[in-house]
């Protein structure tokens, strides 16, 4: 086998992974014959109306081809340029999309709030909303949750409460980036409604890229007033898929077939098997409590270069120290004893070099 055709040894992110079955199976469907574009098409009809039947209401759906054009585009749609978005300080929104819903909002600034465990505290982010009221102040108008957070927790239907008590209070609206929410429905077995527009959120980027799709995310309007306009913001920037099909069908093969609550709870079943094999073999305890499909933890920098010599690829730069570890819908176990048994091979080198 040529070397460049090798697997991959990975635990870096769920992106990193290949379509699922489901979704490929459907995509070829899609490719049988002409179909009309820009969304005009049975297959963005019938994953629209998916939709509405898993999530219980009748809500406007729009599909883009990325998480960054999805969080940015329904941030710009709730605010205006002198508003502002309420987020923890590690969302995804703040820490890896360059200023994307800032730019698409003309300006909506994003206020940063702390809280344990990657999760909004819902004391903290009443502060920022009522730190200043005068004009010369960025007006709060939006609370964004990520969900599952960056740091693998997972926010239960009493935190969404908690923050949905806050919006209504003050008169904001409630943005959830789901780009992981398959693994959060997977974690808490709840219903996609009861962790949606149930619990407060008006509009919902719904993750596909890292369920198994090759590109595309979902928003989801629970507010429907709020997607006044909205095919016209994807339009103008670039989000309008000619050929939507391919976007919507595999999505509808997940739905359908059930493949997007599967894919969620083998990626969370692995990372929780690695949690494990990590504290019987290695004796390591994860840096945050682990409710979705990573695992964060603290190595020695000289574990981390054996491992990455030995051809792993994980993240050690998500900005709050350690590895994380990631797993996908078709990480196999293989692969997780594989890792611990390189790492645990490192770390007794490393132990045994430090007493000499």
């Amino acid at each position: 086998m040529n070397k460049s055709h090798q697997p991959i040894r990975q635990f870096a992110s769920d992106n990193y992974s290949g379509i699922c079955p489901e979704a490929w199976d459907y995509l070829l469907e899609a490719n049988s014959g002409d179909a009309p574009a820009y969304g005009n098409d049975q297959w963005t009809q019938r994953t629209a109306d998916r939709f509405r039947e898993l999530f219980e209401t009748d809500c406007e759906v729009f599909f883009v081809f990325n998480g960054t054009a999805a969080n940015s585009l329904s941030l710009a749609a709730l605010c205006q340029s002198y508003h502002s978005v309420i987020c923890h300080e590690t969302a995804h929104i703040e820490t890896d999309e360059c200023g994307g819903p800032e730019f698409a909002s003309n300006g909506s600034k994003l206020l940063l709030a702390k809280g344990e465990q990657g999760k909004l505290d819902p004391p903290e982010v009443e502060r920022l909303i009522t730190r200043r009221s005068d004009i010369h102040y960025p007006k709060p108008k939006v609370i964004s949750i990520t969900q599952a957070t960056e740091l693998g927790t997972v926010y239960t239907l009493n935190d969404l409460r908690g923050l949905r008590k806050l919006a209504k209070q003050y008169g904001l609206k409630m943005h959830m980036d789901g780009a992981r929410f398959a693994n959060a429905v997977a974690t808490l077995d709840q219903t996609p409604a009861q962790m949606t527009w149930q619990a407060g959120i008006d509009v919902l980027c719904l993750g596909g890229t890292k369920n198994g799709m090759a590109i595309g995310e979902a928003i989801l309007f629970f507010d429907q007033e709020l997607a006044a306009d909205f095919a016209w913001r994807c339009k103008q920037a670039g989000q309008l898929a000619s050929k939507m099909r391919f976007i919507a069908a595999p999505w509808l093969g997940l739905l359908e077939t059930g493949a997007w609550l599967r894919n969620a709870r083998h990626a969370n079943d692995m990372a929780a098997y690695l949690e494990q094999r990590l504290q019987e073999v290695a004796g390591l305890q994860p840096m945050f409590p682990r409710q979705a499909n990573s695992v964060f933890l603290e190595l020695p920098p000289p574990v981390i270069q054996a491992l990455q010599a030995k051809g792993w690829q994980f993240y050690t730069f998500i900005g709050v120290g350690g590895v994380r570890l990631m797993c996908s819908w078709n990480t196999p176990q293989e692969a997780v004893d594989q890792l611990i048994s390189d790492l645990q091979r490192a770390l007794t080198r490393t132990q045994a070099a430090g007493q000499d």
